[in-house]
């Protein structure tokens, strides 16, 4: 099968846990399974759309308008492909992770069956129908349903592209792959990222999200409030582990802040610390002791978040050396839609692209549901 694989040009695309914005990358996937952008766009949500998929996360709409949200949220990413479509010509195919709605990596049971389920919305028929390419979509399932948490998936593009290193991307959720020549690649959610930093701006500043961490920096850490918040379970859990708005929910935090320091700019900076130690501890309790590493290599908004960045380096041994992807000729802005570009090459071909050692799966399988135009 290997000797029939030729480059294709593929178009991922990904909207995290943030979601501000669908990520449009147009990338060159090669037989190696190496990767090159060539370029990349954010399409923003129309503002009524984001807010539909935040009361979504909230649980607060009905079996009507999520139905309705799918198809929207679907031609929201075609629309976003079809910019860089006029602009360089059709893709061979289309790669779509789509939009978590919901993320349930648990293994409880009803009735002896299992509640282990994930649901990403952004309907693959719209986004074939209106870009007349061939899209791939809806990679999760096949995860779960050998055995996995159908999460971390980026760890496939991980293993491919780097090596001896804690590839650590700061979205919404913060989530790492350990690549080490000394054990299977492994990987697992460390915990919040900037879902709770961005929440707090929104509810107190108005701001999407703290820019460079101008917020974080002219605020103080309150060392009381961060212990408490670091006594959370998740943390202490082991891997393979997954995390998101389900945890991390609007009520979390309402429930936290009332014990949250006085100034809101000490809260973004604690916040922003959090997220920075549970990294750091991450690294202690799971990677230290099972592998190798030489550097740490940050992708994903907390790349641009320079309070982050300094409290990483304050946090983290000296001996580890500290990156981010664009060191690598990777971007940090699109690097999981190239991630999925990847995936997308990988199902075309019947390549199995998940990593069992970082899911949990049972087994090696193809990823994605194959939609024609």
């Amino acid at each position: 099968m290997k000797d029939q694989l030729t480059p294709k040009k593929i178009i991922g695309l990904m909207s995290g846990t943030s979601c501000d914005s669908v990520d449009v990358a147009l990338c060159e996937v090669y037989p190696d399974l190496t990767c090159q952008l060539i370029e990349g766009i954010n399409y923003n949500y129309p503002e009524e759309i984001r807010t539909k998929i935040f009361r979504a996360f909230e649980n607060k709409l009905n079996t009507q308008e999520i139905c309705q949200l799918n198809f929207e949220v679907g031609e929201c990413f075609a629309n976003g492909a079809n910019i860089l479509i006029k602009k360089h010509g059709k893709p061979d195919l289309i790669s779509s992770h789509g939009q978590t709605i919901y993320h349930y990596p648990n293994e409880e049971y009803e009735s002896g069956l299992s509640l282990k389920s994930t649901f990403q919305i952004g309907e693959s028929a719209i986004i074939a129908t209106k870009t007349g390419c061939l899209t791939i979509s809806n990679f999760r399932e096949s995860d779960i349903a050998n055995g996995g948490q159908g999460a971390p998936l980026v760890c496939f593009a991980d293993k491919q592209w780097f090596k001896n290193s804690a590839v650590q991307n700061i979205g919404g959720i913060s989530n790492v792959t350990v690549i080490s020549d000394d054990c299977l690649p492994f990987g697992f959610d460390t915990g919040c990222g900037n879902i709770m930093i961005d929440y707090c701006m929104k509810k107190f500043y108005n701001l999407p999200y703290d820019k460079n961490g101008e917020i974080a920096f002219s605020g103080q850490i309150s060392e009381n409030w961060l212990n408490c918040l670091l006594e959370d379970e998740y943390y202490y859990l082991s891997p393979p582990k997954t995390t998101g708005r389900e945890h991390f929910s609007p009520k979390y935090i309402e429930t936290i802040l009332k014990i949250a320091p006085e100034k809101k700019e000490d809260i973004i900076a604690t916040l922003t610390a959090l997220s920075a130690k549970t990294i750091a501890q991450a690294y202690e309790r799971f990677v230290y002791p099972n592998a190798h590493i030489k550097n740490v290599i940050i992708g994903g908004g907390g790349a641009y978040n320079k309070f982050m960045m300094k409290l990483l380096r304050k946090y983290l041994p000296s001996w580890l050396e500290l990156k981010t992807h664009e060191d690598y000729n990777i971007s940090n802005n699109y690097k999981e839609a190239m991630a999925f570009a990847l995936l997308g090459y990988c199902t075309y071909y019947r390549i199995p692209n998940n990593v069992p050692s970082c899911t949990g799966a049972e087994s090696s399988v193809v990823m994605g549901k194959i939609t024609h135009p």
